[in-house]
């Protein structure tokens, strides 16, 4: 776990800084907002951003997201500032931590992040013949390529071959291609020097140099432009990047691992991804089977995530009752793990009793996504209007969180968002944002 902290270490934060370190944590320290700023563009990294709220929290998650930094940001401050501690979270803070720091809270904030991670949950037979693969090359300095459907586990299982390789005191670094667009995913990668292109007003250490003697995981690579793969092979090629509007290189020691949803060999086929790139990439090739393949992770994981989210939102603990599983065993899970973790937080949320049995399910609508059953009953329609409902009805069925919803729909979130919002402006009604999240 490696922790910024941002205000000084003279003070209560400091307690709480060497507390954290006393749990195993990295801790890099921060005067100010500006200071921590730079430590972030710096490729010193970090997994958690903890910082005072006598400095502006919205203003420095207003920073982060304007560079495209995408780290949790944990609040401190005296327990009787409860204007402040609202303040934060409101700004989009992950948790209020009180000061003078407590040592077993603060040990919960770091593996709570550290659990939502890495957990890696399973028992189903499909999986674990994954898994066996994925400790026999962890060691090794091979790139991999894991594909599977949206939703499989397959950062999860990039971050368990890290952890259990030479690497895992080094940082473990992920870009999500799919994410960012063509013309600032370079940047994002290589990194840039001041001024080498608009909006560029510091230098900015890259993806590659950050995970330099780590991991990099390039997630749904598949959706990179071709000019950025050719610029992509020979920094794997080279083991040097060369940052934007710089001519010196840099040489980088990273091992890559690779995610994507799609086929790659059609795509490859298709030529929207470059054949040389793809033999580099795929040294060894893990697929992670879909979650119907998995009857018995359905099982397991659903236990799993309504004790998760019983003890999130403060409701009694439920078990699934067996007629419920068993309801949840014959759903085709078009959104794999994600959908499952939403479905058992609405069961939570919509329970009584001391048990969440099947009636606690809706499957209607975003539910039957992989189904065709129902392609009779849309005829007559424009694409555009089944198009809308889809979306709309997945949005309901991902509580608002457009993130997920984007995944279960196969479309990246920018995409998604643009259609809402000529949605909006049609004066259709959408889903509000889920927690956390922007519209």
């Amino acid at each position: 776990m490696r922790l910024l902290i941002v205000g000084s270490l003279s003070g209560q934060i400091g307690a709480a800084s060497r507390i954290a370190m006393q749990r195993g944590a990295k801790v890099i320290q921060a005067e100010g907002l500006s200071q921590a700023m730079e430590v972030m563009r710096s490729g010193q990294g970090a997994d958690l951003v903890m910082c005072d709220v006598t400095y502006d929290i919205q203003d420095l998650i207003s920073q982060m997201k304007a560079e495209r930094i995408h780290l949790p940001v944990v609040a401190c401050g005296v327990e009787t500032d409860s204007r402040a501690a609202v303040a934060a979270i409101k700004a989009g803070a992950k948790e209020y931590v009180p000061l003078p720091p407590d040592a077993a809270l603060i040990a919960a904030v770091l593996e709570a992040v550290a659990a939502e991670q890495d957990a890696l949950i399973f028992q189903d037979p499909a999986m674990d013949r994954v898994i066996q693969m994925a400790k026999k090359v962890a060691a090794s300095q091979a790139s991999v390529l894991i594909t599977g459907e949206s939703g499989t586990g397959k950062e999860l299982v990039a971050r368990y071959l890290h952890r259990n390789s030479p690497r895992k005191d080094k940082a473990f670094v992920a870009v999500n291609c799919a994410a960012i667009p063509g013309e600032l995913l370079e940047s994002e990668l290589f990194g840039h020097e001041k001024g080498a292109f608009t909006g560029a007003i510091a230098r900015r250490i890259g993806k590659f140099e950050e995970a330099n003697g780590g991991t990099l995981l390039l997630d749904e690579i598949s959706e990179m432009d071709l000019k950025l793969q050719a610029k992509l092979l020979r920094a794997i090629q080279e083991r040097e990047i060369v940052r934007i509007g710089s001519n010196g290189p840099v040489k980088v020691d990273t091992r890559i691992v690779a995610t994507s949803n799609r086929n790659m060999e059609e795509t490859v086929r298709g030529g929207k991804f470059r054949e040389d790139l793809y033999f580099r990439l795929n040294v060894v090739k893990l697929t992670l089977p879909p979650l119907r393949d998995r009857p018995k992770d359905i099982e397991v994981l659903a236990g799993h995530f309504a004790r998760a989210s019983a003890e999130e939102n403060g409701y009694p603990l439920r078990r699934v009752s067996p007629e419920a599983i068993a309801v949840l065993k014959t759903h085709n899970w078009p959104g794999n793990v994600r959908e499952l973790e939403n479905t058992m937080h609405r069961a939570v949320l919509l329970s009584s009793g001391d048990e969440i049995g099947p009636d606690a399910f809706d499957f209607a609508g975003a539910g039957n996504l992989g189904s065709t059953t129902a392609a009779g009953s849309q005829v007559g329609r424009t694409v555009a209007d089944v198009e809308r409902d889809l979306i709309i009805d997945t949005l309901k069925h991902t509580i608002g969180n457009r993130t997920h919803a984007a995944k279960i729909l196969g479309i990246s979130i920018r995409t998604l968002r643009n259609k809402l919002n000529a949605y909006v402006q049609e004066g259709v009604s959408v889903p509000a944002p889920g927690v956390g999240e922007t519209a």
